[in-house]
């Protein structure tokens, strides 16, 4: 367990602190001498690759092509992985300053700051820590996510919930703000991460819902033995099949039996329909304000002969 001062990027820009040491010269001065990271906007890229920096002081701020990104291979950076930090937020720590042109130039280091950030939190991280991450963007085979300083982690599409999905945009967009489950550190210090074991058991899931009621769901996939409708993003209930239902639509559906033994529960379709798409907050079902820590976690319940778990 590791305590975390840390954020990904895009999470200090707001604050008090941060406003105060860009908003000058002299607190950039100090920001230099606390060893402060800061954030602040990148405007542009060169043709050198140097990366400028809106700062509301005037000045104007650089992160030199070498101080963009932290690798611990020494590797260069990769031109894209450059170019697409324009129009987003940087963190970034002051390295000094220098006159060019007569103008004075704050010198900035991303990597000096994804440093840090790597040194003090990171390489201290062990499978189970609860760590918060913020989605940068989004492939069919997962989302990846910043864990500190623009340092980036993956979540695979198989660990963003137990109810199955066909693309992570069915959970979640660039810039939410999440918490994770770390699930590996290989010997590179590379992290991936998980987000189910955070959603709850199918026990814990199950409790919301009773035979006998129509709720909502959402056809997630369709299959000749029928259809499955997600209630919560880790609880599905299998419906009988029909030829007028689509995946994505939105389902009135009744339920018909929970039958834990088989983790199980079997739904009637009663009408679908689309709908506009909503923006849903994630429901933890683990308090990750004090809890930063699990050892495992076990989606079972205890009369199932079916184990679903994860031990870290």
């Amino acid at each position: 367990m590791v305590m975390n001062s840390y954020s990904p990027e895009g999470m200090l820009i707001s604050t008090e602190k941060n406003y105060r040491y860009i908003s000058s010269e002299k607190g950039l001065e100090e920001a230099l001498r606390d060893g402060a990271i800061l954030e602040a906007p990148v405007l542009l890229c060169d043709s050198e690759f140097n990366l400028h920096v809106e700062l509301p002081s005037g000045l104007a701020g650089i992160i030199p092509k070498d101080e963009v990104i932290y690798s611990r291979e020494g590797e260069p950076a990769k031109d894209i992985a450059i170019l697409t930090r324009v129009g987003k937020i940087a963190a970034f720590k002051v390295l000094g300053f220098v006159k060019r042109g007569g103008r004075q130039i704050a010198l900035l280091s991303r990597r000096a700051a994804q440093r840090e950030c790597y040194e003090n939190f990171i390489s201290d991280i062990v499978p189970g820590d609860i760590i918060p991450a913020r989605v940068t963007h989004l492939e069919s085979f997962g989302a990846f996510v910043d864990i500190g300083c623009g340092i980036v982690s993956l979540l695979s599409i198989d660990c963003i919930s137990v109810s199955r999905i066909s693309h992570p945009s069915a959970r979640l967009a660039v810039g939410d703000v999440i918490r994770t489950v770390v699930k590996s550190v290989d010997e590179r210090g590379r992290l991936s991460v998980s987000m189910r074991e955070l959603l709850g058991s199918w026990e814990e899931n199950a409790a919301g819902f009773r035979e006998g009621e129509t709720v909502r769901g959402i056809v997630r996939s369709i299959e000749s033995y029928g259809i499955f409708v997600e209630l919560t993003p880790n609880l599905a209930g299998l419906a009988e099949y029909r030829e007028d239902v689509l995946v994505g639509q939105t389902a009135a559906i009744y339920i018909k039996s929970i039958i834990p033994e088989k983790m199980k529960i079997k739904l009637i379709i009663i009408d679908v329909f689309d709908e506009p798409k909503k923006k849903l907050l994630p429901k933890y079902f683990i308090d990750t304000e004090n809890v930063s820590h699990i050892d495992s976690w076990s989606y079972s319940p205890r009369a199932a002969k079916k184990i679903i778990e994860s031990v870290f």
